[in-house]
């Protein structure tokens, strides 16, 4: 059974790996005010932290498969710390979007490994709610460490945020060593490892994980403006109401990972994009008054991240014998999804329809990862009536 402090140092690496990927948003001006770059210059670093992402996910797994589950993990927050520490030393753009590179490559991994771990170490059942508790961490990140890091990113320097993710970094190896179980080694073969991905269904899950995220992120890439220009809100009001996304995303993770180990996986994945969906057809509505703006970006926080715990469990089920490879591109996916939904989510912002326009994308991205889902049901119904022609 999963004591608390086995999942303590997954937690912690999703604080930190959350903390990382999300403060860049929060101290971007004062970054790009320091390198003397334009904002849209600086926003190249997020860019480059997801690149290290989609190619570190499937590439570190792959080298460092046939080790115990314990030294992946430590090995991956090493690297992941490494990389923050020279993201606080650098003095120029090119040099801070290699770090940045370097500081992704582990994130995917991490979250693959750590989603194994946690199911082989929870009680039979509940599997998906230990998963939730790690992604747990990534959240509170967003409470409480992307708040404190901003503020202090704003008011001493931008460097002082990537010290403290470096320390949070460190204190997560000391605890895999502590608290995870030596698990024993998987024995791995590459070849067989892609030899899942022969397969329709992961790829209709990577697709699922794609389009979901995408529609979340359509939405949350300028929720800013929306709370500024439509709500209404005070720029000082923004953190407040951040924190508060942060709270829904928070409570909506540990919804997702109880509401999948009473039902499947995807049955639940299905009816949380169906929620998500309406959420975000709600919410343009709902922007032009400030009480309603609070309740729906709860929600719709709550509902984007409660498909983080059942979509991980559909990939790992999907994938028997190459497990965290599948689980680690489903964090692929998830970092597509981010940069196709705010790029996406931009379009009719540009086109003149103003900031409540990319609920609408968002919206349509969710509707065709529910398509996805779907296809998911009649490819298994066919796999299924195959199985019985031959028998």
């Amino acid at each position: 059974m999963t004591s608390k402090c086995t999942l303590i140092p997954l937690t912690l690496g999703g604080f930190a790996i959350g903390m990382t990927e999300f403060v860049m948003m929060g101290i971007l001006p004062d970054i790009a005010q320091a390198m003397h770059l334009s904002i849209p210059t600086a926003g190249h670093f997020i860019s480059a932290y997801a690149l290290g992402v989609v190619v570190g996910a499937p590439l570190l797994v792959a080298l460092t498969g046939k080790l115990p589950p314990r030294q992946i993990l430590a090995l991956l927050m090493g690297l992941f710390a490494f990389g923050n520490a020279l993201s606080v030393l650098v003095p120029n753009y090119e040099l801070m979007l290699l770090t940045r590179f370097i500081s992704g490559l582990p994130h995917g991994a991490f979250f693959g490994v750590g989603a194994v771990v946690a199911g082989r170490l929870a009680a039979p059942g509940k599997e998906a709610q230990a998963v939730s508790i790690m992604f747990a961490g990534l959240t509170v990140a967003n409470i409480i460490g992307v708040p404190i890091g901003t503020y202090l990113g704003h008011t001493f320097s931008w460097r002082i945020p990537f010290v403290l993710i470096v320390v949070v970094a460190l204190l997560t190896v000391l605890s895999v060593r502590r608290w995870i179980p030596d698990l024993p080694a998987k024995e791995t073969n590459l070849r067989q490892e892609f030899r899942a991905f022969t397969r329709l269904e992961p790829w209709l899950i990577i697709g699922i994980t794609i389009l979901g995220n995408g529609g979340f992120f359509a939405w949350f890439s300028y929720i800013v403006p929306l709370f500024t220009e439509v709500a209404g809100f005070s720029p000082n009001a923004v953190t407040f109401l951040m924190v508060l996304a942060g709270v829904g995303m928070s409570l909506g993770n540990l919804l997702g990972g109880w509401l999948t180990d009473r039902i499947s996986p995807l049955r639940a994945t299905t009816w949380l994009l169906a929620a998500m969906t309406g959420a975000l057809l709600i919410t343009p509505f709902a922007a032009h008054h400030q009480l309603p703006t609070i309740l729906m970006t709860m929600l719709t926080g709550a509902l984007a991240f409660s498909t983080a715990a059942p979509i991980q469990m559909l990939m790992i089920r999907a994938a028997k014998g190459s497990e965290m490879l599948a689980s680690s591109l489903s964090q692929s996916g998830f970092n597509t999804g981010n940069a196709l939904g705010a790029y996406l989510g931009g379009l009719p912002i540009a086109a003149g329809l103003g900031y409540t326009s990319p609920e609408w994308v968002g919206a349509a991205l969710v509707v065709g990862g529910i398509l996805c889902c779907v296809a998911l049901v009649v490819s298994r119904r066919k796999n299924v009536q195959v199985e019985l022609a031959v028998r």
